[in-house]
């Protein structure tokens, strides 16, 4: 299969998914894989077979995906593609955070490399995406940060917002509505037992969260 070939749409999507749910030397069940990319169990096992044979993930029935040496190459370009596209959005093109992952879904399979190295420069080599998840450098490294979940900071600690993880438009829309934005400044006050609401004060202002909105939310907590 030529290298072009490969490089279809689907493929990279697949990748980009295993990427982002493969935990260290974990395997990712095809299962989960189905559901997160929305196709039938056996089209994802028919994708699996092709790129085990392309040398892009080792596939074992019964076990699961991993990617090897060159998926992941793959998966981390795509992956720095699709961040610098939405900081660009945001930061150049007023795009409000909300707007910017579908928007860049479909544009980061149509730029080319020079086009991205270039945003990359224009945007001064950042190495950070707007909902504060890190952007692998082109030589694939990714910059490491201690962060904390919002749902485990104990009463009265505070920090800065750091991170928000959730590409859903209407999760962060409500987020964005209670003050939950990067870099605002945030004390937790108390965290409900048995996945309860979250009180927090960002902003000095003080706020109740859903515990599924909280887990979403990573704090750099301050010395």
């Amino acid at each position: 299969m030529s290298e072009h070939g490969m490089q279809s749409e689907s493929v990279e999507n697949f990748l980009k998914a295993v990427y982002s749910l493969q935990q260290g030397n974990d395997r990712v069940s095809t299962n989960t894989l189905s559901e997160v990319l929305n196709r039938t169990a056996p089209s994802v096992t028919d994708m699996a077979q092709r790129l085990e044979s392309a040398g892009l993930i080792d596939y074992q029935k019964y076990r699961g995906v991993i990617l090897t040496v060159n998926g992941r190459e793959i998966a981390l370009r795509i992956i720095r593609r699709h961040r610098l596209i939405e900081l660009y959005l945001t930061r150049e093109l007023g795009y409000a955070l909300h707007e910017v992952h579908d928007e860049a879904e479909r544009l980061e399979h149509a730029v080319s490399e020079r086009f991205v190295e270039a945003l990359s420069h224009k945007l001064g080599e950042p190495q950070i995406d707007p909902h504060g998840d890190p952007i692998p450098a082109p030589d694939g490294t990714v910059i490491q940060r201690d962060l904390v979940l919002l749902t485990d900071l104990h009463p009265g600690v505070t920090g800065q917002i750091a991170r928000i993880k959730t590409s859903d438009p209407q999760m962060i829309r409500h987020m964005l509505e209670r003050g939950l934005t990067l870099e605002a400044h945030i004390e937790m006050i108390s965290c409900d037992p048995f996945e309860g609401p979250v009180r927090v004060l960002t902003d000095g202002a003080e706020r109740v969260i859903g515990f599924t909105v909280a887990s979403c939310v990573y704090v750099e907590t301050d010395p």
